[in-house]
């Protein structure tokens, strides 16, 4: 069975730590977080790996070269002039596909959900698709999935009261079909699909896979299960939740540094992630703070539940993304804040 991995995103909401890169190619914690994806499909007997490419194509090739060093063996696809949403990445990698059952993973999360498991779900299911839920805990911002009898019924809105900050809100609403759950459902970006669901996806243009192939499959009476995982889940698409779920996976450590860096042994660091090559100099106080490539921080300067990155990199780009965190300059560098702590 081959994996195919969902890397073509721009990661709008991450500028500007992906000014000069792609998403699924930041680094976590000293590794590409599409490294992680791989390996993580490779400790599931997955080998055949397809990554689709579109946004700075070649900072997730770098990333991952051929795959040896993740266990795997990777076919790239590249989306052309434009890019083709999630069932048109499908369709352009169909040839790669088609012949067997084969599994999407998002290239942007951190999990260890069991994919053998819901392989077995899917294999005594009899669909032609099965999505991998998890209860969304939290109420954050993710579409709720209606599910009855161990099928997909269709999709909702967002829950009811969510929170953007993903604080912890474990309340009882109207859950739909879900009433066996205490919190709605939500999609992980990881499924099974059966070939059959090329049959769907329309040829040579852009398309998400919701409309092209679950809604009109539901419709049709094909059976689409739900497998339904209590394992972690880690989706990083915004700076304040790639700061929360690196600081999450030290493992009681508060600061990670990555190669190359001089920092002072008098400056006073806390809670913050480092990426390569930065200087941190003398009396340089920082907290839940992401310092990226490259970055000099000058003695006595501070900075908290922020996130930095080289100056000149945010000033010879062409244009800011809408959805992202507001900056301003200050010196060498650019400084996002991330509100209050």
């Amino acid at each position: 069975m081959k994996a195919m991995i969902l890397a073509a995103g721009f990661g709008t909401r991450l500028f500007p730590l992906t000014i000069d890169r792609t998403k699924p190619a930041i680094p976590f914690l000293g590794k590409p977080l599409v490294g992680y994806v791989a390996e993580y499909v490779a400790r599931f007997g997955f080998r055949d790996v397809v990554v689709n490419l579109h946004h700075q194509p070649d900072s997730v090739i770098n990333a991952l070269g051929d795959g040896s060093d993740y266990g795997v063996k990777i076919n790239y696809t590249l989306e052309e002039p434009e890019i083709l949403g999630t069932s048109g990445a499908l369709d352009n990698a169909r040839h790669l596909l088609e012949d067997e059952t084969f599994l999407i993973v998002n290239g942007k999360i951190i999990s260890d959900i069991d994919i053998a498991k819901a392989i077995e779900t899917h294999k005594k299911s009899g669909a032609v698709a099965t999505m991998v839920l998890k209860e969304n805990a939290k109420r954050e911002r993710f579409t709720e999935i209606e599910v009855a009898d161990g099928f997909v019924r269709g999709f909702g809105g967002f829950p009811e009261n969510f929170e953007m900050s993903g604080a912890n809100d474990s309340g009882n609403g109207d859950l739909n079909l879900n009433s066996k759950y205490s919190n709605p459902l939500m999609f992980t970006g990881i499924h099974i699909l059966e070939p059959k669901v090329f049959d769907y996806i329309p040829r040579g243009v852009y398309s998400d896979i919701v409309p092209s192939f679950y809604n009109p499959a539901i419709q049709n009476g094909e059976k689409v299960a739900a497998h339904i995982t209590g394992g972690n889940w880690f989706e990083l698409s915004t700076i304040p939740r790639y700061l929360d779920i690196s600081l999450a996976m030290l493992n009681g450590k508060s600061v990670f540094s990555g190669v190359n860096c001089r920092i002072s042994e008098n400056s006073n660091i806390s809670d913050s992630i480092i990426w390569d090559d930065v200087e941190i100099e003398a009396g340089a106080k920082l907290h839940r703070t992401i310092i990226a490539d490259g970055v000099r921080i000058r003695s006595n300067e501070c900075f908290e539940n922020a996130a930095v990155v080289r100056a000149e990199m945010v000033r010879n780009c062409p244009e800011m993304p809408e959805k992202a965190l507001p900056g301003r300059f200050l010196g060498d560098n650019y400084v996002v804040s991330l509100g209050q702590c």
